[in-house]
């Protein structure tokens, strides 16, 4: 994958990280995206990789991204998250079209200003990180699960729509939480109660590298002590 380029959206620590850095190691030159990019300085030092600001709900700012980009990236992984949970009665409006903004319309920004490139070249990988909420609404965590379902059913379409474009897009179930060294629950779950950042990413990287003859759309992934 030597000269190619990869576009993390929603850059962070956890699954962003370990993606940058494997990507960076691949020899694929590494773009990040954030409304923060002052989180990202360590991940720059260690990658080599470029950090661009954008607000991925804000169709302008998705657009100046892509045109600050040198290259059309061959492979883009939209991960940005947002959620408000409580009882559906007390929800506050406001909060619920802010996680809907971030999970699912972001993702459709991002993904029409990435194919717009990528159609016009006639390749590229396009992956969105869903959750167990993708396919199982929770009790008192319906703004999330409207979100998440949103994103599935918009990578599903464009999966049927744009195969045959030879455009590779696929939706990843993360069916548990990701190991992070704050996250309280690490300690309390076990050595393999929580995704590893570094086994997801290195499953994305696969799916990238998938001939076409036999793509994925979707794929789950959980710990194996993980019911469901």
């Amino acid at each position: 994958m030597t000269n190619s380029s990869a576009l993390i959206v929603g850059a962070g620590s956890g699954l962003s990280a370990s993606l940058a850095r494997q990507c960076a190691a691949a020899g694929m030159q590494v773009a990040l995206a954030a409304r923060n990019v002052d989180k990202l300085k360590d991940l720059v030092k260690q990658t080599g990789a470029q950090a661009y600001a954008c607000d991925a709900t804000d169709p302008s700012a998705v657009e100046k991204l892509f045109s600050a980009l040198k290259a059309t990236p061959d492979f883009v992984v939209y991960n940005p998250s947002y959620r408000v949970r409580g009882p559906f009665l007390e929800l506050d409006g406001g909060e619920v079209r802010k996680t809907l903004l971030v999970t699912a319309y972001g993702g459709f920004l991002v993904a029409q200003a990435a194919l717009a490139r990528m159609v016009a070249r006639g390749s590229g990988s396009l992956f969105f990180t869903g959750a167990s909420a993708s396919v199982k609404g929770y009790a008192q965590s319906a703004p999330f699960a409207m979100g998440k379902f949103g994103l599935r059913g918009l990578a599903q379409s464009m999966a049927r729509e744009l195969q045959p474009k030879n455009i590779h897009v696929a939706h990843f179930v993360i069916d548990g939480g990701i190991r992070q060294q704050s996250d309280p629950r690490g300690p309390q779950r076990g050595a393999d109660g929580m995704l590893e950042p570094d086994a997801i990413a290195e499953t994305y990287l696969h799916i990238h590298r998938q001939h076409r003859s036999a793509w994925t759309w979707e794929v789950e992934l959980r710990p194996w002590v993980e019911t469901f």
